[in-house]
């Protein structure tokens, strides 16, 4: 659920990549500028407010490299589930902000000790970033490190000593407890003033209270973390189902025939489309086997859900229909023992099916459907959906019965069997044939099965659909 914090704003727009371009590249010059005016600027050691000034710009120059570190960033893009997965984080940030808002000034301090006198000099700014109370007085060199982090003191005290001792600047970054308990990340940047003999005689320094920068910046940073991972994931995931329904789908080019030899022989050709998202690896399967005895098995069906466990389901599923067909059920009966099976699954999953047995001696076909589109039956340039018998999804309800229904084919007839994702385009429409009956007359003239394919798919393959389909056909011998 989206933070309270965004409720009033409108969805965010992705900024216009040559507004952002022309802000780059308004930055750099700027920060051209800044530099220049930095570096053209005269400061002695006894002037306090030029040292003050140089001071604002080295901070003004850093607050344009991180400006154009942001706006790199933005330039990029980060897509909404990634910003979503670390709303906590974001939210953080927007509060803290919102109390902290106020102009850069206010969020920059500046300190002088003097080693000579032994006196310090706080400005209100720093007093207010530091949490402390102005009457207390400023800190001395010694007692500034009690407010920091155990872990930072060191770099601290490293930098203190470096300049006061061996004359170098202070530019460095640590983290400071407030007197209320909150922790402030700070940036501190000074150099030593030394006096007519070259000595030491005090250190001026610069604190930026840059909190709110670095949480920004890890969020953000976590975030592209996230959505690495997130990515590798559904790569990893992808190519695992990409493999496992290749391992389990007949590797078919062109037409088969089942059997082989006879007047009644059948022509069988399929093909398997995948849905226009690419990532969306679905459970929809087909399959054709001779059977013992001279009789063949063609099925189709879909199962809900995508990835993995839609194709590693269906390769358990299709695996029993193979198995229970050789062993003689019939398509009825197999059904019943399909919806068994995926009731007790331990991947709970809804699929629809049809299962078709033919005979070439009589040429009957004999079919049960789970919730599935009926196969469609083309006979002399017409064709029409065949009356489905009874039965329910499988794995929607134990205990489940499947009729079965029986046809006699004539030679040169036409079957068409295929998932309802083929003729959809999106989740919320039904299933539509109209399309598929429309091909009757070029099935006609088709030479083979796998000429009928080649036409079912240029008519629906270029589709938007949001659903991978598998499409059968099937013809019988004259």
């Amino acid at each position: 659920m989206p933070s309270h914090l965004f409720a009033d704003r409108p969805a965010p727009q992705p900024p216009e990549r040559g507004t952002v371009d022309a802000l780059i590249t308004q930055t750099r010059r700027l920060r051209g500028g800044v530099d220049a005016v930095r570096r053209d600027s005269e400061v002695t050691e006894d002037d306090p407010q030029g040292r003050w000034q140089r001071a604002l710009c080295d901070l003004a120059v850093h607050h344009l490299d991180d400006l154009g570190s942001h706006l790199g960033q933005l330039k990029d893009g980060l897509p909404q589930e990634a910003v979503e997965a670390f709303e906590d984080d974001l939210a953080d940030y927007e509060a803290d902000h919102a109390q902290r808002s106020g102009s850069l000034l206010s969020r920059v301090g500046s300190a002088e000790w003097n080693l000579l006198t032994d006196e310090v000099n706080w400005s209100d700014e720093l007093y207010q970033i530091l949490g402390r109370p102005p009457q207390n007085g400023p800190m001395s060199l010694d007692e500034l490190p009690s407010m920091v982090f155990a872990e930072d003191q060191a770099l601290l005290t490293s930098l203190v000593t470096d300049c006061l001792v061996d004359g170098r600047p202070i530019d460095g970054e640590f983290r400071m407890v407030r007197a209320d308990g909150r922790v402030r990340t700070v940036h501190m940047m000074g150099e030593p003033v030394l006096d007519a003999d070259g000595s030491t005689a005090s250190m001026w320094a610069v604190l930026r209270d840059v909190s709110e920068l670095r949480r920004s910046q890890r969020a953000v940073r976590e975030s592209r973390d996230s959505l690495q991972r997130r990515q590798h994931f559904a790569q990893t995931e992808r190519r695992l189902a990409v493999e496992l329904q290749e391992a389990v789908l007949p590797p078919w080019r062109g037409s088969l025939q089942f059997p082989l030899e006879g007047p009644a022989a059948l022509d069988v050709s399929a093909h398997y489309l995948p849905s226009s998202n690419s990532a969306l690896i679905g459970g929809d399967w087909y399959d054709a086997l001779e059977l013992p005895g001279g009789e063949s098995l063609l099925s189709v069906g879909d199962l809900t859900g995508h990835g993995v466990t839609a194709t590693s389901t269906m390769a358990m599923l299709l695996g029993a229909l193979r198995g229970m067909a050789v062993a003689g059920i019939r398509p009825g009966p197999l059904m019943t023992h399909l919806n068994q099976l995926l009731e007790t699954s331990v991947q709970p999953a809804l699929g629809s099916a049809v299962c078709c047995r033919y005979d070439p001696a009589s040429r009957t076909l004999s079919w049960a459907q789970a919730g599935h589109p009926a196969p469609l039956l083309f006979r002399n340039g017409t064709g029409r959906a065949l009356t489905p018998p009874d039965g329910v999804l499988l794995g929607a309800t134990s205990g489940a019965a499947y009729e079965q229904a029986e046809l006699e084919l004539l030679p040169g007839d036409l079957l068409v069997l295929h998932t309802d994702g083929l003729t959809r385009t999106s989740a919320a429409e039904e299933c539509d044939t109209d399309r598929l009956l429309a091909l009757a007359p070029r099935f006609a003239e088709a030479r083979d099965a796998h000429e009928c394919v080649r036409m079912v798919v240029e008519e629906f393959g270029e589709d938007n659909r949001e659903d991978d389909g598998c499409v059968m056909v099937a013809r019988i011998g004259a």
